[in-house]
């Protein structure tokens, strides 16, 4: 498996390029730029990328998708259904026939892209529709796929493989050392965030390879063991109890951490008892 990246210089977002080897079908994780080096690594690669899978509907995973189907007009755009929802009309004034190509795909779905086989994940929480993909080799016997994409019964193996390594792309509900917030258009809970990292991902064998939706790639297992929001879920870590002002209602600040942006995200208790996950740059912490 390869996999190039592209990292958006002001947004830190991610965009993916994989593929199973030079000259093999190949598709992209989400779309948020700059999307040229990727285009030139297709070239390098002699790679005719089918697909764009996207993660989630925000803007700084899918601005350049209008510039990946200018170079491949063919290319299929495949979100939850959920996200196609809340993503509204793509390409709204441009030509209908781009338009026409986004489609959706669903958790448990397995999608094959030569030797590759990949397996949505639903992880709410950041949005409401947010896909995890999951990929890896195809078991071993299956159907050789015919093309790019091709739609497939998912394996009955843990985690839909059968073995050998995996990778997954987690958009931006997991980070390196950091977790996604909950108070983004289209978001749901923090039981939501945590249901899918601590239910989802976290269940993942421990080598497999992370790409988060921003900055830098991690494994389950370095993030099992180092993450503060994660040890802490686990009971290795206290909550703590600090007093604090969070988006301008009182709060308990039960974990400030450091965010991919260099920055810091806050998992904040209101007096109610719920919880949730916001910037901590909108957390006032008492004298």
């Amino acid at each position: 498996m390869i996999v190039e990246r592209a990292t958006h210089p002001r947004f830190l977002s991610n965009t993916y390029l994989v593929c199973d080897g030079a000259g093999g079908p190949a598709f992209f994780v989400d779309a948020g730029g700059p999307v040229r080096p990727l285009i030139e690594a297709a070239q390098r690669l002699q790679l005719a990328p089918t697909h764009v899978l996207l993660t989630h509907h925000h803007f700084d995973h899918v601005c350049e998708v209008a510039e990946l189907q200018e170079r491949w007009p063919e290319l299929e755009i495949l979100t939850s259904p959920l996200e196609r929802e809340l993503a509204g009309t793509p390409q709204e004034g441009e030509d209908a026939s781009r338009a026409a190509r986004w489609g959706t795909v669903e958790a448990g779905e397995a999608l094959r892209f030569g030797t590759l086989e990949v397996h949505p994940r639903r992880t709410p929480g950041h949005t409401a529709g947010m896909l995890s993909f999951l990929v890896g080799n195809a078991p071993p016997g299956g159907a050789a796929a015919a093309g790019g994409g091709d739609r497939a019964g998912a394996s009955a193996a843990p985690g839909g493989f059968s073995g050998g390594p995996a990778v997954v792309f987690t958009g931006d509900t997991l980070f390196k050392n950091s977790v996604g917030g909950v108070k983004a258009p289209g978001h749901t809970t923090y039981t939501d965030l945590r249901d899918s990292i601590m239910g989802t991902l976290m269940e993942l064998a421990p080598e497999t390879i992370i790409y988060p939706g921003h900055a830098d790639e991690t494994t389950v297992a370095q993030e099992w063991d180092g993450n503060p929001f994660i040890r802490t879920w686990r009971g290795l870590d206290r909550e703590g109890s600090e007093s604090c002002v969070a988006l301008g209602q009182p709060a308990t600040l039960v974990l400030l951490g450091r965010d991919y942006d260099g920055g810091t995200k806050a998992w904040v208790r209101w007096a109610d008892g719920s919880d949730d996950i916001v910037p901590g740059s909108r957390v006032e912490r008492k004298p």
